[in-house]
């Protein structure tokens, strides 16, 4: 099974994790910029965040073979605090780098006006820097929060194939599918999705525009959770086919679009050779 996250926190992964995925098949990973739990008190703290992401993990996952892919933004959590209004300026400076695929994880948290303001402004960027964007739906009120960032997305003018709604439930995959946005959904212990309710969405709504991740970071995640709904889809009768599209065609159709997207293996960037893929690994 080959296997490409499209939505992992490594920064907060153990090389442990790293060994794991390699061997369960993951090949090809994003890692959006997030919160890391505790807040961060000033602009320059995310310059040293964002170098990591641009530095440090694509050197430790290309020990195991992993190839690591970021997204840049200032993330809904963070995005209510005054003291980070600046990072917003430093974003252009990320965005023109080699391995930055979309931005995000931008969209909102708690839906203030200020996350109205700073979700409108990363679409922006998104659009100048010609890069896919990946957005985070809120945790609290989903299906007013997914109506809410649909509406924003429509009023930035960006084309909605360019445009991934993340964390999404049996309540707001409807109206996302409708709006030609794709789809993802963070596979996780005990909040979000599980692998069972992956599998009855993927039979109602199909495969296609449709992104699984494990949206592993320092809480109660799992590194795997991609594969073990890999082993779900085939358990309930879904073919090897469809578990590629979902595992790996579709987030390498999606992040493709940046044209950056780097893959360790030649025989895979030649299946999908063209402007999306470069030749090459980490």
């Amino acid at each position: 099974m080959r296997i490409f996250d499209p939505h992992i926190h490594m920064t907060s992964r153990t090389t442990d994790d790293y060994r794991a995925m390699a061997d369960a098949g993951v090949e090809a990973l994003v890692e959006p910029a997030f919160w890391l739990g505790q807040p961060r008190t000033s602009v320059e703290t995310f310059v040293d965040y964002f170098d990591g992401l641009l530095g440090w993990e694509p050197f430790r996952a290309s020990q195991f073979g992993i190839s690591h892919h970021c997204a840049i933004a200032l993330n809904p959590k963070e995005a209510n605090d005054p003291r980070l209004k600046g990072v917003m300026d430093l974003l252009p400076r990320y965005l023109v780098k080699d391995r930055v695929v979309a931005v995000g994880e931008t969209g909102y948290d708690s839906m203030t006006p200020l996350e109205d303001e700073i979700l409108a402004r990363h679409l922006e960027l998104a659009v100048e820097h010609g890069l896919p964007a990946l957005v985070h739906t809120p945790h609290r009120d989903k299906a007013v929060g997914t109506k809410r960032t649909l509406d924003v997305v429509r009023e930035s003018g960006i084309d909605p194939g360019m445009v991934v709604l993340d964390h999404l439930n049996e309540l707001s995959v409807p109206m996302v599918a409708e709006s030609g946005c794709w789809m993802a959904f963070s596979v996780y212990p005990d909040t979000k999705m599980t692998e069972e309710r992956m599998v009855s969405i993927l039979k109602e709504f199909g495969t296609d525009r449709m992104m699984v991740n494990s949206a592993a970071d320092w809480g109660h995640s799992d590194a795997l959770k991609t594969l073990k709904t890999g082993q779900a889809m085939l358990a309930a009768g879904f073919d090897d086919k469809d578990v590629e599209k979902v595992l790996w065609s579709n987030p390498v159709d999606f992040y493709g679009q940046s044209g950056r997207l780097e893959l360790n293996n030649a025989e895979v960037a030649e299946e999908y050779d063209g402007n999306s893929i470069k030749r090459g690994g980490s």
